[in-house]
């Protein structure tokens, strides 16, 4: 059975409700349980991702230490899907820090893709390469763009060249004189 938490899956058990809980050992100490067995883990630095979930909103302010989160549905599923979704972050320099398939429940070979990537929505790579998924993609669902939790320096790194939003603001110009007649 499932429960909001580890903790509250003791809490469940200390009402007597479920005989057992995989819970952390301060969860036994609180609700006054016994730790059957310790050291259960099954990676020393396993981590547990957790997500506050609202109604759309405003992003926040852009730190510079940013991570955008995104669900892409396919149109259809075919060879180099994959490639091709990646390559629109690939082309714009954005770097992934989560990459997992879902399925989708339409029947098998059918999934979603959660992504995590490095910046803010804000920033016009990001903004860009959300852009393209638009295009070609069956579904874009923007989860938010938020401060990084991940102990680390402000600047993420250098970015690879042609890539900053500079780069976008010039590219965009150049576009424009084109279609006026001034290239």
């Amino acid at each position: 059975e499932s429960a909001a938490s580890n903790a509250d899956g003791a809490r469940l058990v200390q009402e007597g409700r479920y005989d057992a809980a995989f819970a952390g050992e301060f969860a036994a100490e609180r609700y006054g349980l016994e730790v059957l067995e310790a050291d259960i883990h099954d990676a020393e630095n396993a981590q547990t991702r957790f997500v506050l979930v609202g109604r759309p909103a405003r992003p926040a302010a852009p730190t510079g230490a940013d991570k955008t989160s995104v669900v892409l549905w396919q149109r259809d599923d075919h060879p180099g899907g994959l490639r091709d979704l990646l390559g629109e972050f690939a082309t714009r320099g954005v770097n992934l820090t989560l990459l997992q398939s879902r399925p989708t429940g339409a029947g098998i070979g059918n999934y979603c893709f959660c992504i995590d990537a490095e910046g803010h929505i804000t920033d016009r790579r990001v903004a860009d390469t959300l852009m393209g998924l638009k295009r070609s993609c069956l579904q874009v669902r923007y989860l938010g763009s938020y401060p990084r939790a991940e102990a680390g320096p402000a600047d993420p790194g250098p970015q690879r060249p042609g890539t900053s939003d500079a780069d976008f603001v010039a590219a965009a110009d150049w576009v424009a004189r084109c279609q006026d007649g001034r290239f």
